[in-house]
């Protein structure tokens, strides 16, 4: 059988292992292809091609229920589920989702772009199932790396203590909890994953329940004592245990031969079980194998040597400008310690790590820890740069106010990623970071509306009070070379770009880039309007605002962050508090809904809020 002729999860159940293995290399044919072409997450989904098509063998989706995490991994499982036809759209506008989406398909039972979500999401559907007295299966899909989340752990300790039936696969491809996969593990996984085994054991068990008094409790901790230290003599999973979970494993993911008679076992036992198996991330590319953090996200590339296809912009892109910046910082600033959740490249703190290593903290995908951890450290005299997605912060969203904001600590978030992402979509568009922090006493919010600005702003916030935040989107440099001087940041000060008249343009972040073609528009049509770079968001120059509203009649905002809150909401409150309502205000941004993924140009375009859109609304 070939790959497209798979349309469901059933038509690949009557086939044997060979047929399967055969399937599973023509998978990662499709997957190399098509990835090589137009980029994406390809790491994380070469290493679960076995492990998918086991779980889709074993289990009857959709009705058996799986709850990916994340998806980065979820390629495998979108061709094996009737999306062969539509996988050359994968991450374009208007094509399928490069994560799993309940409204794409009714096999993704539960939609993911953020991390250690999936134990949670599955607990539910199986508390839900027995609520209603359904039969069905639950299985969770969760990463070593996810598993570093504390909500994973709060799921972990909750599925412990309510004893729903349900399966946990910790796909295991970077921590090497456990590199061990040999002969001995082999046969204990079949041992205790025998239904024989288990009969006997509850037999003995409710056996040992009817002996009276003390002796029966202590032949019942015995049997129990015997069966658990024979286990973790050999294997890894005495914290699962400990917590109510039983643990199956490690097993060698890509042994198909292994995986499905295990599955097939656990899947009829009672209770919580975790089957930890040990993947490859990359695996079938050699280039991926080599350097699987690499090709986890990427662009279009050669397969054969890994580079890419094309150059792109040779400009610099804002994140490494802003780990550069900070390198620089720490080189002659002692008290300076960058922290990242699971994303040094990501978020350009690899610059510093690696002449700094010292200076550097991953916390793992743990954005609340990071925060919080941030503020001890800021309470004992460091300067904390929190680089984190802007997305991602949304996580730590109490820590910011109930930790930092309301100590006054000087905590400096940098929020990369903000506003819309392109191909990731919307879990990773960071639409909402304005509107969020905006509400929060006391923390500073600046806005950069080019490389040149986020260098500078950067610079200036690490002498400044209190908590900050500098939020700057995905992308390059405007130019190939920063300006030889630092440029001036008066606290809380706007700057008027060009001077005019009646018409006032508000511009937000990189979004004053198409404000200024908005300007041009105007002028060459008779207007003349004065175009403002806001940088700050808050605090705002309230009486420098109010000036600039009394000789303008029209007042325009532009941001990349959702109009609900944001800083257009914030003009229209002063323009309220100031009794000016006689004004026009318009306000351009995201819309109050959730922006698909695309070309960011594209998307722009279609939610007219690019320059030329805005210049058109102005003049009808």
């Amino acid at each position: 059988m070939h790959i497209q002729d798979v349309h469901s999860p059933s038509d690949i159940k009557n086939l044997s292992l060979e047929e399967l293995n055969a399937l599973a290399a023509e998978i990662r044919s499709t997957i190399i292809g098509q990835v090589s072409k137009h980029g994406g997450h390809l790491a994380s989904s070469l290493g679960v091609v076995e492990l998918t098509l086991a779980l889709h063998k074993v289990y009857n989706s959709p009705e058996d229920v799986m709850v990916w995490d994340v998806g980065h991994q979820a390629y495998v499982h979108k061709l094996l589920t009737g999306r062969f036809d539509r996988f050359s759209t994968l991450r374009q506008q208007g094509g399928l989702s490069g994560f799993l989406k309940r409204s794409e398909s009714k096999y993704d039972n539960f939609g993911a772009g953020h991390a250690s979500t999936s134990i949670s999401a599955a607990l539910g559907f199986a508390v839900a199932r027995d609520h209603f007295d359904k039969k069905n299966s639950v299985v969770a899909i969760i990463g070593d790396g996810s598993l570093t989340g504390g909500m994973a752990f709060e799921a972990l300790n909750n599925a412990g203590i309510l004893k729903q039936n349900i399966t946990i696969i910790l796909n295991d491809n970077k921590m090497s909890i456990a590199p061990n996969v040999g002969a001995f593990s082999h046969y204990l996984n079949r041992m205790i994953s025998d239904p024989k085994y288990n009969k006997l054991r509850n037999d003995v068990d409710r056996a040992m329940h009817r002996i009276p008094g003390v002796l029966g409790t202590r032949f019942r901790d015995l049997f129990a004592a015997t069966e658990t230290a024979a286990k973790f003599a050999f294997k890894p999973g005495r914290l699962f245990e400990d917590l109510g979970i039983r643990y199956f494993g490690p097993i060698d993911g890509h042994n198909l031969q292994e995986l499905i008679p295990l599955l097939r076992q656990v899947k009829e036992c009672p209770g919580p079980c975790l089957v930890h198996v040990i993947t490859e991330k990359g695996r079938g590319l050699p280039v991926a194998e080599k350097n699987p953090s690499k090709f986890h996200g990427c662009n279009p590339f050669d397969p054969e040597s890994g580079l890419p296809l094309s150059p792109g912009n040779t400009n610099p892109s804002l994140t490494s400008i802003f780990g550069k910046t900070v390198l620089d910082l720490a080189k002659s600033d002692s008290r300076i310690i960058g922290i990242t959740a699971a994303m040094p490249t990501g978020c350009g703190l690899d610059i510093v790590a690696k002449e700094l290593p010292e200076r550097v903290v991953d916390v793992g995908i743990a954005e609340e820890h990071a925060v919080t951890f941030a503020a001890g450290l800021a309470c004992a005299g460091v300067v904390p740069v929190v680089a984190i997605y802007s997305s991602f912060m949304q996580r730590a969203y109490d820590q910011i106010i109930h930790d930092v904001a309301l100590q006054k600590l000087h905590v400096i978030l940098a929020l990369d990623r903000a506003g819309l992402v392109g191909a990731d979509g919307p879990t990773h568009h960071g639409a909402f970071d304005l509107t969020f922090l905006r509400s929060v006493p006391g923390l500073t919010i600046m806005a950069p509306s080019d490389e040149n600005e986020l260098r500078s702003m950067l610079i200036r916030s690490i002498d400044m009070e209190g908590p900050i935040a500098i939020r700057y989107p995905r992308g390059n440099a405007l130019a190939s070379e920063l300006e030889t001087e630092i440029r001036e940041i008066p606290f809380g000060k706007f700057a008027v770009l060009e001077e005019g008249e009646e018409i006032l343009l508000l511009g937000a972040g990189f979004m004053l880039q198409e404000l200024k073609k908005t300007a041009k528009i105007l002028r060459e049509h008779g207007k003349n309007p004065t175009l403002v770079d806001a940088r700050f968001i808050k605090p705002l120059d309230t009486e420098g605002y109010r000036k600039l509203f009394e000789k303008h009649s029209v007042i325009v905002t532009l941001e990349d962050n959702t109009r609900v809150g944001g800083y257009g909401s914030a003009v229209a409150e002063m323009l309220f508090d100031f009794g000016m309502t006689d004004r026009k205000l318009y306000r351009f941004g995201l819309p109050d809904d959730f922006v698909e993924h695309g070309n960011v140009a594209n998307l722009y375009k279609q939610l007219k809020i690019d320059g030329e859109s805005v210049a058109q609304k102005l003049m009808e």
